[in-house]
């Protein structure tokens, strides 16, 4: 560790570290990595897998405003997002940003849904609007019911609150993590957006990286299962000894900010960056950026007051800030200073990331790459463009199949994204694609890329990266939700009729809300059928890409011509799907998807087919049983009038001698007492003569003492002598229903079977 390398105990450089911190001085330079120890031989191959975009101390980031939750001590509770307040808000008064652009050109920008939502009304709106920029509502805003830690946060849709607590990185090294790259982040338009009494600091994304390289050292120092690696051999190192490597790196758009990039660069490899990308959300002096969200598109605008009419990515006529072509490309590339920044990271051994590049920027990339004979390009996280849904594949941010091929001809390696949405059907994978968003949608794009694009790849997850995540297959809170709600509540209760069944971890059903959940999304992936080898040993794979921009290059790495993207289905939009399906009220369900207590929309939703729901959606509802067959052998459907929380409810079957009005209502199945099924549970005939009883059909002899009112329990009674033993009879008057003695001679008799001799005389005397 660290503290190690430069002679000082481990709390003393934590010290020094956390005051550096404070003061927000410059980080002192690493030293050069350990050689490796003679035991460690280069080139044997390294457990576990990789994550290789991973923002673990990203509550510094855009000022240190947004995130709730501290990487380290105790995750506690947030306010809840209340405005002006600790995090997940923006200003209340966002309308007058768009005003730093007057020349405009006459385009409304107050017709572009996104915009008018951020800026044309108050920050509390727009922070609600935040969170469903992935597609569905996250944890921005007011959000009171998403406070407290380990039980309403993290989960799938986590945006604002900590994912990347050290707990966390510590349970998914123990299963199976043992390299992940970590990338300060930070962006400046989103920093200017919050209230300035919620940050830190001012919103220069330099800063913010240096304070986070701080605390990644910080880190460093104060645990010994961790270490940053500064070559592959210090990686192979450390993850030999059985510790994770923590590989440094930068994702900004203002790189370096207005300095001598040059200088700069010498500076932040000798803090212990390995690795960076020269373009993030923004195009910069060094290239441009690829195009996708329209908040980055105001954000580009707000820099150049440009306004592009050759293809409309903002919206049907325009796109703003950035100059593209007719495909709706970036038409910039790598600059001039760009192409010389990427030369001066391969001179120094440097991992070059494509990910955000401009496609022109890639391809500029993968030119200074050829030169240098063919070093080593990756993209950290990315989706592949072939297999994502239709909306996604028109974005230029996601990844072709041809910028795939020059990443394997270089020797790189690709990170594929855990944020996924709704995917195309890889149908050569054989894994059914039927819980969109979901490990099933993943699996179709990680087959792709294996089976396809054979390039080889790690996780992409990006936590704390303002993005949403894999969502869970079971339980209520957005699983297979990338589609539409009726798809999504068919497809949920397909997982739980057709499985594979839960792993019994939160992944269940907050799906991959945290970093710790990592090995869970990986072993959900074999259950699904999936070949997960390539990811199990994705470390190797990133050690050895490492050790190629040191090694005697001497042409590709691999001609990758064997790439085949056949077996991708077509893809049918949402509305189009929706059509296939009834509605009630206008609103598409699903029949029969949900299951007695699960929330619905209308009775035919409900395998019971009664929803508590009334006035057409007017008011939540809830699945309640009609009949007794809804609710199995050991209970019974309570009687009422659905709405009350106690009627239509399945309830547990009553034991014997509980008060009952219906036979269903019994374990035994039988209920009587009083009259035909009213009075009591009973189980027909178990009761011999003269045990106690409140039934005559509870007794064998199919008589019971007791009544209803005045002798409610009683005793088993005989119908007839052969219910008594041989020298008895089943007595009557005084004596009715009991067993009586036979009489010897001469003793009063009625009738023959009164008497020991079976002879009643006509003096009524036993003869």
């Amino acid at each position: 560790m660290f503290s190690r390398r430069i002679g000082l105990p481990r709390a003393a450089w934590a010290a020094l570290a956390m005051a550096g911190a404070l003061a927000c001085a410059p980080v002192e330079e690493l030293p050069e990595p350990t050689p490796a120890p003679a035991s460690v031989k280069q080139g044997l191959g390294v457990p576990g897998f990789a994550e290789l975009h991973h923002h673990m101390f990203a509550e510094e980031a855009f000022g240190g405003g947004w995130f709730h939750g501290s990487y380290t001590g105790a995750l506690t509770t947030c306010d809840g997002g209340l405005p002006e307040s600790d995090h997940a808000r923006v200003r209340m008064d966002l309308s007058n940003l768009l005003n730093l652009c007057p020349n405009s050109g006459g385009v409304d920008l107050r017709g572009v849904p996104i915009l008018s939502q951020l800026f044309g009304v108050g920050g509390a709106v727009a922070s609600e609007f935040l969170g469903k920029i992935e597609g569905t509502q996250g944890d921005t805003g007011l959000h009171l019911g998403r406070r407290v830690p380990n039980s309403e946060w993290p989960r799938w849709d986590t945006i604002a609150h900590q994912q990347s607590w050290e707990g966390w990185l510590k349970q998914a090294h123990q299963g199976g993590l043992s390299l992940v790259v970590v990338s300060a982040v930070s962006n400046q338009f989103l920093c200017e957006a919050l209230p300035p009494q919620n940050r830190k600091r001012g919103c220069d994304e330099m800063a913010d990286v240096e304070v986070q390289l701080q605390l990644a050292r910080q880190f460093d120092a104060a645990n010994d299962w961790v270490e940053i690696a500064l070559s592959p051999a210090d990686a192979r190192r450390i993850i030999s000894q059985g510790k994770l490597a923590m590989v440094l790196s930068i994702e900004t758009s203002k790189l370096f900010g207005s300095k001598d990039w040059r200088a700069e660069l010498d500076r932040f490899h000798a803090l212990g960056v390995r690795t960076l990308q020269p373009v993030h959300q923004l195009d910069n002096r060094f290239g441009g950026a690829a195009l996708h969200n329209v908040i980055f598109q105001a954000a580009q605008f707000l820099e150049n007051c440009h306004i592009d009419t050759d293809c409309g990515v903002t919206a049907g006529n325009f796109t703003l800030g950035f100059d593209v072509d007719a495909q709706c490309r970036n038409v910039r590339g790598l600059t001039t200073e760009g192409q010389q920044l990427v030369q001066a990271m391969m001179d120094k051994g440097m991992l070059i990331d494509l990910a955000h590049l401009s496609e022109k920027g890639v391809k500029d990339a993968y030119s200074v790459a050829e030169r240098n004979n063919y070093y080593p390009l990756f993209i950290s996280h990315g989706h592949f463009r072939e297999v994502m849904n239709g909306k996604l594949a028109e974005n230029e941010k996601t990844t072709p199949a041809w910028v795939v091929q020059m990443l394997r001809r270089t020797g790189g390696m690709f990170g594929l994204r855990t944020a996924h949405d709704e995917t195309r059907t890889y149908t050569k994978a054989n894994i059914a694609n039927d819980c969109q968003g979901s490990s099933r949608s993943f699996a179709q794009a990680y087959e792709f890329g294996r089976q396809g694009l054979k390039v080889p790849m790690a996780f992409g997850a990006d936590f704390n990266g303002f993005i949403q995540q894999t969502r869970p297959r079971f339980g209520p809170n957005g699983a297979c939700s990338a589609g539409f709600q009726a798809e999504a509540d068919a497809q949920e209760h397909a997982q739980e009729q057709h499985g594979p069944a839960r792993l019994g971890t939160p992944f269940d059903e907050q799906g991959l809300a945290h970093v710790g959940l990592l090995p869970d999304l990986l072993k959900d992936l074999r259950n699904l059928g999936a070949d997960t080898t390539g990811l199990n040993n994705s470390a190797e794979t990133f050690i050895r890409m490492w050790e190629r921009t040191s090694a005697a290059r001497v042409g590709m790495a691999d001609a990758a011509n064997d790439m085949d993207t056949s077996g991708v289905a077509p893809w049918v939009a949402p509305g189009e799907r929706e059509k296939a399906y009834p509605t009630v009220c206008g609103k598409a369900y699903a029949p029969d998807s949900k299951e007695l207590g699960q929330g619905c929309r209308f009775d035919d939703e409900c395998v019971s087919e009664q929803c508590t729901s009334v006035l057409c959606d007017t008011f939540d509802g809830r699945c309640v049983c009609n009949d007794d067959g809804d609710c199995g052998a050991a209970s019974y459907c309570q009687d009422g009038v659905p709405g009350n929380p106690s009627d239509n409810d399945c309830v547990p079957r009553k034991a014997d001698w509980a008060s009952c009005s219906r036979d269903g209502q019994c374990l035994s199945g039988a209920c009587g007492g009083c009259l035909n099924a009213v009075g009591w549970c009973y189980a027909p005939r178990s009761k011999a003569l003269g045990q106690t009883c409140k039934s005559d059909r509870e007794c064998t002899t199919d008589r019971c003492s007791a009544d209803c009112y005045l002798n409610p329990t009683g005793v088993c009674l005989c119908n007839s002598d052969s219910q008594c033993g041989a020298n008895q009879f089943c007595g009557w008057g005084l004596n009715s229903g009991k067993c009586v003695n036979k009489r010897s001679r001469g003793a009063a008799c009625s009738s023959d079977r009164e008497c020991l001799s079976d002879r009643c005389r006509w003096s009524f005397t036993c003869a």
